[in-house]
Order: C-alpha cells, then sequence, then structure tokens
C-alpha cells in the first residue's frame, strides 16, 4: 500500500471516528431530552390532579350551594 493511500485511509478512519462520536452524543442528548419532556408532562398533570384533590371539598360545596339556589328559583316559578 503507497504513502498516499495509507495517509488517506488514516484521514476517512480519524473522520468515521469523528462522526460516531458525534452521533454518540446526539443519541445521548435526544434521550435526555425525550426523558424531560416525560418527566415535564407528568409534573403538569400531577399538579393539575393534585389541585383538584385539593379543592374537591371546596368544588362539592359550591355545587351543592349551586344545587340548592337552583331548587329556590325553581320554586319561585
Amino acid at each position: 500500500m503507497d504513502p498516499e493511500s495509507k495517509e488517506l485511509l488514516k484521514s476517512t478512519f480519524r473522520l468515521a471516528e469523528e462522526n460516531n462520536k458525534m452521533l454518540l452524543s446526539m443519541r445521548r442528548s435526544m434521550r435526555l431530552a425525550r426523558i424531560m419532556s416525560v418527566l415535564y408532562w407528568v409534573v403538569i398533570i400531577g399538579s393539575a390532579y393534585g389541585v383538584y384533590y385539593f379543592l374537591e371539598p371546596y368544588l362539592d360545596q359550591i355545587m351543592s350551594i349551586y344545587g340548592g339556589a337552583s331548587d329556590v328559583l325553581n320554586s319561585f316559578r
């Protein structure tokens, strides 16, 4: 193998290694972004459920008051 071909082969090998490192880094960052996105939605949905859980007694009171008020209004008709 002549020196020029050998140098070209080494250069190609270095480029392939560099591309492999970049691709692994991209895959790692995509995986991290996916995990962070899932955590983001878990926090959003979990906090909405938590707010509903803590406000449920107050919402039940409001609904019973509204039901009583509608019964009173219907009795006036």
